[in-house]
């Protein structure tokens, strides 16, 4: 019983521990999130033509996704594409992180994965949600024509018993 009332009072302490931080950050506020922003931001050449490059194709994957809506099958296929460049981010960045001489000014490509997570993964990421979204919103459609077209069968019937 003891051993109980110490792993209690241990995790206890735990537990004020982390809100203790927790609640320091909230009371600093955002601006250690803003300034790691601003810092990773103008550490990157954006004039870079490979850079350019991959804006653009994440501009034209996020058109082709607005585009293609109410192509759902597309869609599928889109997000399967997607989460298959976000699976494969990893692999990515450590073949680029050996061959960034060739196409960059800078290594961009770090050990951890935070630049291609932030420039390649997440707005593959952020195109499969929009993704599931538009297909969440097109099963309620089709629930909601289901169930009219439930409710007109169920009036006729009802007519027809009438009858």
């Amino acid at each position: 019983m003891e051993d109980l009332k110490v792993a209690l009072n241990d995790h206890a302490d735990l537990v004020s521990e982390l809100f203790e931080k927790l609640s320091a950050e909230l009371r600093s506020g955002f601006r250690p999130a803003v300034d790691n922003f601003v810092g990773f931001f103008h550490a990157i050449d954006w004039k870079e033509p490979w850079l350019i490059c991959l804006l653009l194709f994440h501009l034209s994957v996020l058109l082709i996704t607005i585009i293609s809506r109410k192509n759902v099958n597309f869609q599928l296929c889109l997000s399967m594409v997607a989460f298959t460049g976000v699976y494969l981010a990893e692999r990515m960045n450590n073949f680029l992180g050996k061959h960034w001489k060739s196409f960059a000014s800078q290594n961009y490509f770090d050990p951890h994965g935070l630049f291609i997570s932030v420039l390649w993964s997440g707005p593959l990421v952020f195109m499969a949600i929009i993704i599931v979204v538009n297909t969440l919103f097109t099963l309620c459609h089709l629930i909601i024509k289901w169930k009219k077209a439930e409710l007109r069968h169920r009036a006729r019937l009802a007519r027809d018993k009438q009858e």
